[in-house]
């Protein structure tokens, strides 16, 4: 590959370097998981921006964002696949307009942790409430820059890990001093993040069992029976030991034409909530008239009786929702592969109190996002003790999304610094450790039930605290300085002021 670099024309080797930087950094994701790739990704993507007009730049990054985001978003290609298409073009020009904005100069190495820190902010957040797929942080919560994010959240990750990036690429070119200065700051960094709150224990414990019914993977809600789904969690629950304290089924295994309370299905789980003497947190979505659902999770004391509810705000773009709607449907081909139901945001807190214990709710899809992590666990004013994801990618094939979304999970673990529990009814569930460890996780497509005693936490994470917001403001203060500070440390009497003047 080398000698087929150098034999290319000049003008070649620097897209096909972004390209490559970018398919580096998509291996650096799970499931491949070879996070260090990262680093090497940013050197390749940097090199090929050096001394670029801005134009080549864009062009370059663009290729980069492909390079990332085609390989590690491609299962959206049989979920949606116009939405893929667009996605990868729509966003690798963000990425473009990111470094392009960034200086062609040795002044890059300022800017360019910033405005990969702002793509990411950007993409994470619109259009439709955003898309925070292929994060770089999803690939580096498996190596030593994870605590960070209890400090910044996976932004503060992805500045870290572009600077060690841009580091590198300056010692390739022997400026010491920059690489050195970068080095130093990123270990600090790390160091004080380690030392940072992480939240403490309150003394009690619960015992907590995930239910995964099992099932084929890959299988399509045409092609899925209801009721056997429902069954199959129903008959996995009486492996739950009774008096259990918690127990948590995935998301959107009920599907009921009502509400959960006035159906067979309801009744079925109060029932075994009182048999087994356990606060039971049920997937259920419910349809509402023809055209709409809601996506909840809904939870069952001990009694039987329903004693709280959160139904999903963020909702998945073309998947739960369709933006847009008549005007897509007016497109025949578009407009017959469009779901036919659209989802109801909820508006409630997804902080419950329950007899267990007090829980934060990120259902699925919300578990990408830090901040309905942060809201579940400190949100208006409450403070819950335990996270969970109940989730559902069965209709999806192989296990990308599912091993991004334990990525994703174990870093809204370590951002709140509260133990989280991953339910999925075909894979993958899990037990995560406040420092984002992962323990009894489940195969894909078995039936598994796990029971872990989980210790209750409090205390805030100064990700808690503060949000992304100190990240953002630090990543639009390298990229101006990246473009000011020439401007200011330029002597009069240098040529390049005079030939200005």
């Amino acid at each position: 590959m080398g000698d087929l670099v150098r034999r290319l024309p000049s003008r070649g080797r620097r897209p096909l370097a972004a390209l490559a930087g970018g398919l580096a950094l998509a291996l650096s994701l799970p499931p491949w998981g070879w996070w260090p790739l990262a680093f090497g990704g940013i050197v390749l993507v940097d090199r090929s921006l050096a001394d670029a007009p801005f134009a080549s730049r864009f062009r370059r990054g663009w290729l980069a964002g492909f390079g990332l985001l085609a390989p590690s978003t491609v299962w959206m290609a049989a979920f949606t696949p116009p939405g893929y298409v667009v996605q990868v073009v729509g966003f690798s020009g963000f990425l473009g307009l990111a470094v392009a904005a960034c200086p062609g100069d040795r002044w890059r190495w300022l800017g360019l942790p910033g405005g990969w820190v702002l793509f990411e902010a950007l993409k994470g957040r619109w259009p439709f409430g955003g898309v925070p797929l292929s994060e770089l942080a999803i690939g580096q919560v498996g190596g030593p820059l994870a605590g960070i994010a209890r400090v910044g959240g996976v932004l503060l990750i992805a500045l870290a890990t572009v600077a060690l990036g841009v580091s590198a690429s300056a010692a390739l070119a022997r400026s010491w001093a920059v690489a050195a200065a970068g080095v130093v700051a990123v270990v600090a960094l790390a160091i004080g993040a380690g030392a940072a709150p992480d939240g403490e224990p309150t003394g009690e414990a619960i015992s907590v069992a995930y239910v995964q019914g099992g099932g084929e993977q890959g299988t399509s809600d045409a092609d899925t029976n209801d009721r056997e789904v429902f069954l199959a969690h129903l008959r996995a629950t009486e492996a739950v030991p009774s008096g259990t304290d918690l127990t948590v089924w995935p998301e959107n295994v009920v599907n009921v034409d009502d509400r959960i309370d006035e159906v067979r299905e309801g009744r079925e789980l109060a029932a075994i909530a009182r048999r087994k003497q356990t606060t039971l947190v049920a997937g259920v979505v419910e349809s509402v008239g023809a055209d709409r659902f809601r996506n909840a999770s809904v939870v069952f004391g001990p009694d039987g009786d329903i004693v709280a509810r959160y139904e999903k705000v963020r909702r998945v773009p073309f998947g739960e929702y369709v933006p847009l709607r008549g005007l897509l449907e007016s497109v025949p081909v578009a407009g017959d592969a469009l779901p036919s139901k659209d989802a109801i945001a909820g508006r409630s807190t997804n902080t419950l109190d329950t007899q267990a214990a007090r829980i934060g709710v990120v259902i699925s899809w919300e578990v990408f996002f830090g901040d309905r992590g942060r809201d579940a666990v400190a949100g208006r004013g409450r403070t819950a003790e335990l996270l969970l994801n109940p989730t559902n990618g069965s209709s999806y094939p192989g296990t990308l999304v599912q091993s991004q979304q334990v990525g994703a999970s174990r870093l809204r673990a370590i951002e709140t610094g509260r133990w989280e529990v991953q339910s999925a009814p075909t894979g993958f569930s899990a037990f995560i450790s406040p420092d984002g460890r992962v323990l009894e996780r489940s195969g894909i497509s078995e039936r598994r039930v796990e029971v872990r005693d989980l210790p209750l936490r409090q205390g805030h994470t100064l990700f808690l605290r503060w949000g992304v917001w100190p990240t953002l403001m630090l990543a639009v203060a390298l990229v101006a300085a990246s473009h000011a500070l020439p401007r200011i440390l330029r002597r009069p009497g240098d040529p390049q002021a005079q030939s200005e003047a």
